[in-house]
């Protein structure tokens, strides 16, 4: 789990896909962390990226980073204690204008049942679960 957040904080942004009926959605992330031994991302309760979570928890990130890129299925479940929202935004002094711990809209999800593919043209792939 170590080696795929590193890859996710290391390349800056990733991909999100989400499913909203039968139509994918997919939209750029930046936030990533660890806690509790759980890999969590971040976004807002009112944003409809968090609505399509909640209502199919099914995702997939995908990123680039030095030639190598990053398949990561998993299911999103949304934590609501305010404990893993100040300790992932912690980490992100940017978004304090935007979201605060507790303030009703900030959403953090861990990844559960997680599979990661570590790819490249020149190595083998490699997959890491969580």
């Amino acid at each position: 789990m170590e080696e795929v957040y590193e890859f996710l904080k290391n390349c800056g942004i990733y991909y999100l896909a989400t499913v909203e009926g039968d139509q994918p959605r997919v939209r750029p992330f930046g936030t990533v962390d660890l806690f509790e031994d759980k890999l969590y991302i971040q976004t807002g309760l009112k944003k409809e990226v968090a609505k399509q979570m909640l209502a199919n928890p099914k995702i997939e990130i995908s990123a680039m980073y030095k030639g190598k890129w990053i398949r990561l299925a998993a299911q999103a479940v949304l934590d609501e204690r305010v404990e893993a929202q100040a300790h992932l935004l912690a980490n992100y002094p940017s978004l304090e204008k935007m979201y605060q711990a507790g303030d009703g809209n900030t959403a953090v999800f861990y990844l559960k049942d997680a599979v990661a593919d570590i790819c490249s043209f020149t190595e083998e792939t490699r997959t890491i679960r969580f």
